[in-house]
């Protein structure tokens, strides 16, 4: 039984600032394909020493680099918010209430397989993870979740986030919805939201959510990257399959 991780104060909402001195990106569900992201963002002239990076979650699981979570978090020019993936390593960890079957399918074998301590650190490290970020940027405020807002409003997500926190997670972190309906309705208070865990053949928009999952960790798929600033979507095709391997 892996040993019991310590309750963290998880902030609900991470806020930052309008970065003036370079650009900030979005990318979808990496799912520990971190060297084909790295590529992805040399290909854009992403400027670490300038620019920022935000993930929309989902780290890990499913690709061979998973390991490599830590390490990217623990760069300056790195955020993200929790995925259902993350969701479950700290559950796992927690209380062991998930479905460790469904997880190794869904490509959990790689956290299930590591000794009880690294399994500890890895869930303390993704519990700190915060569930919405907003960044500022010169056309309005940006909002980042893993899957939908549970709210219409943006103002009221933290004050939901708190008063029915079960409710609240799941649609943060689990919801296809919007997608699925087809919902156009705009989340007010925000210029753009952006989302990731549906995967999508191309950066979608409904409303103005940006859902840009487009698949970066599979085989036909690719990493596309938002300019929070502008909304402009870099589709960075993907290399041909035998430089994937």
């Amino acid at each position: 039984m892996p040993p019991v991780i310590q309750p963290v104060i998880q902030p609900v909402i991470q806020r930052y600032a309008r970065n003036t001195a370079g650009r900030d990106w979005a990318v979808g569900d990496i799912h520990g394909y971190f060297s084909r992201l790295r590529d992805t963002l040399a290909r854009t002239g992403f400027d670490c020493t300038r620019d920022r990076l935000f993930s929309v979650g989902d780290l890990i699981d499913r690709g061979p680099e998973c390991h490599a979570a830590l390490e990217w978090l623990a760069q300056p020019w790195f955020h993200a918010v929790q995925g259902n993936h993350e969701d479950y390593a700290v559950r796992h960890v927690r209380h062991g209430l998930v479905d460790a079957d469904n997880w190794r399918v869904n490509g959990g074998g790689w956290f299930l397989s590591m000794t009880d301590e690294d399994q500890r650190r890895y869930a303390e490290a993704l519990a700190r993870l915060p569930l919405a970020l907003e960044v500022e940027t010169e056309a309005g405020l940006v909002g980042l979740l893993h899957a939908d807002s549970p709210v219409r409003d943006w103002d009221k997500l933290e004050g939901m986030l708190h008063s029915r926190p079960r409710r609240a997670r799941d649609i943060c972190l689990w919801s296809r919805r919007r997608l699925e309906r087809h919902d156009a309705t705009c989340v007010a208070g925000l210029h753009a939201l952006v989302v990731g865990h549906t995967p999508v053949a191309r950066p979608t928009v409904l409303g103005n959510v940006y859902h840009i999952d487009t698949g970066g960790w599979r085989p036909d798929g690719y990493f596309t990257l938002l300019d929070l600033s502008t909304l402009r979507a870099v589709p960075a095709r993907p290399l041909p399959s035998a430089a994937l391997a």
